[in-house]
């Protein structure tokens, strides 16, 4: 189960919102070994696509670095479908390289600007995926 607080859930659906009609991506960083994420970090959609996401490489080194500094790890891995429903493509299987991060994805295909938006999450390990309950905190 991902529980996450109601402010962290905003941030992610404000970002998809933000981006759209491109897809949206990011990261929840947490202490390591506790997986409760923490601390929002929006990240550039380099591909800028409706259909696609891809971290840009610098940025994403840039964040690693940060997170090991700081003595994190992604707890949360997000990013939004823009025109389909809110579950793992093929693509998102196979770029999906933390086995311990919740996969969470955001579809704002068919809403308008606020809402209703599919918040679901999902554990991806070696191309299975589980989805799990989100529960939000106040």
């Amino acid at each position: 189960m991902l529980t996450l607080s109601q402010a962290l859930h905003d941030q992610i659906v404000a970002h998809a919102r933000a981006d759209h009609p491109d897809e949206a991506c990011g990261v929840v960083a947490g202490p390591e070994g506790a997986g409760r994420p923490e601390r929002f970090v929006p990240m550039l959609n380099a591909a800028r696509s409706p259909t696609f996401y891809e971290f840009d490489s610098g940025d994403l080194l840039k964040l690693y670095r940060e997170m090991d500094d700081r003595d994190e790890e992604p707890v949360i891995i997000y990013h939004s479908h823009t025109a389909t429903e809110a579950y793992p493509s093929r693509t998102d299987i196979s770029y999906a390289n933390e086995p311990g991060a919740h996969y969470v994805l955001v579809s704002t295909a068919d809403t308008d600007d606020e809402g209703p938006f599919q918040f679901r999450s999902f554990r991806i390990v070696d191309g299975v995926i589980t989805e799990e309950d989100v529960t939000i905190e106040s």
